[in-house]
């Protein structure tokens, strides 16, 4: 059986396990567990975090820096795509003190998930790492996965046959549609951070909100006092549809158009039900910086807490192990993975085409 699996997938809804497991599914997984912590691999790297985020931090100041000197000028639009890039960074940053990858210090990995979500982004960390933490605890589960529930993208035709007038419209061509969507996510993080503080209680509450309004003010105020008002509004469009466009860029790929596994059908154990759901992206150490690391995806959600630096090295046991199983590890270029992506969205929507 092939490694790297780049034909045509099977319907994510028809999805099954491909052969059955053994009785025991979490004999698959230890002797994987067991091997990456033998390499260390789950050790937790804060040199290479500190080097990290001081190097992010010195970028945006030097962003900063050259909007103040040159924001008078229509040029300035030119740090829009690398502050974009910059705030992706800063987010991927955030992903990783969610997931404990930076420090094993809870309190650590809050403070550093707070100052680039909340403060530099305008992102909720409570907001995204508790609709993150059951994301990956059920991957594409169609009812445990919030990444996979009906809201303006439907992932399967029973999602898709409710949907009517301008919903309905939308899951007709939400595979035309997904990339510009991603133009509107970073101010759709925003307001669902604010929206989420309502669920939020006490110190938390205060904490998240009072971080979010200091990114907001900080940053109307950074546009209107280095450049003109009408240089601020499309300095502002530009980076923050610029930035959601990186995102998407860097999730779309994980899990869309992989197996789904079915709510009512057989249990997956943790390897299966991790492997069989995520999507790796071949590519170059280029690859891992655009995409902070989530080309590993497969990796990632077998060993969340394993540092960035450190699943590429983890990589080639996790093949060798999946082969050994003959559990399918899906890993394809990063084009094709969005053709995948899209052509799933696409053939979702077909009855609804089907039916004008």
């Amino acid at each position: 059986m092939s490694l790297a699996r780049e034909s045509a997938l099977p319907h994510p809804e028809k999805a099954t396990a491909r052969q059955s497991p053994p009785d025991d599914t979490s004999s698959e997984f230890t002797p994987l567990l067991r091997a990456v912590k033998g390499q260390e691999l789950l050790d937790r790297r804060p040199g290479w975090y500190v080097r990290t985020m001081v190097a992010n931090a010195l970028s945006l100041v030097a962003v900063v820096t050259g909007m103040v000197l040159i924001g008078d000028s229509w040029w300035v639009l030119a740090l829009a795509p690398v502050l974009a890039v910059l705030c992706a960074r800063t987010a991927f940053i955030g992903h990783d003190a969610g997931h404990a990858q930076i420090s094993g210090n809870r309190v650590t990995n809050r403070r550093i998930g707070l100052i680039h979500g909340n403060l530099l982004l305008g992102m909720s960390y409570a907001w995204w790492n508790d609709k993150h933490s059951r994301h990956h605890a059920n991957p594409n589960h169609i009812d445990k996965d919030p990444d996979v529930a009906a809201d303006v993208l439907v992932f399967t035709s029973k999602q898709a046959a409710t949907r009517t007038g301008f919903r309905g419209w939308l899951t007709r061509h939400q595979a035309w549609l997904f990339f510009p969507l991603t133009l509107l996510e970073g101010l759709a993080l925003k307001l669902y951070g604010f929206q989420d503080l309502r669920r939020q209680t006490g110190r938390e509450r205060l904490v998240e909100g009072a971080l979010l309004v200091a990114h907001v003010a900080g940053y109307v105020a950074l546009l209107l006092t280095t450049m003109p008002l009408t240089h601020a509004l499309v300095f502002a469009a530009l980076h923050q549809a610029l930035f959601g466009l990186h995102l998407g860029m860097a999730f779309a790929p994980n899990h869309k158009g992989m197996d789904m596994p079915d709510p009512d059908g057989e249990k997956w154990g943790h390897l299966r039900r991790q492997v069989l759901t995520s999507r790796n992206i071949r590519g170059s150490f280029l690859t891992d910086w655009f995409l902070g690391g989530l080309n590993y995806q497969v990796e990632h959600h077998l060993f969340p807490s394993m540092p960035r630096p450190h699943l590429r090295l983890a990589q080639p046991m996790v093949k060798a192990h999946c082969r050994d199983l003959g559990i399918p590890y899906t890993e394809t270029g990063l084009i094709d993975s969005y053709r995948q992506a899209l052509r799933h969205l696409h053939e979702v929507g077909e009855p609804l085409r089907a039916d004008i």
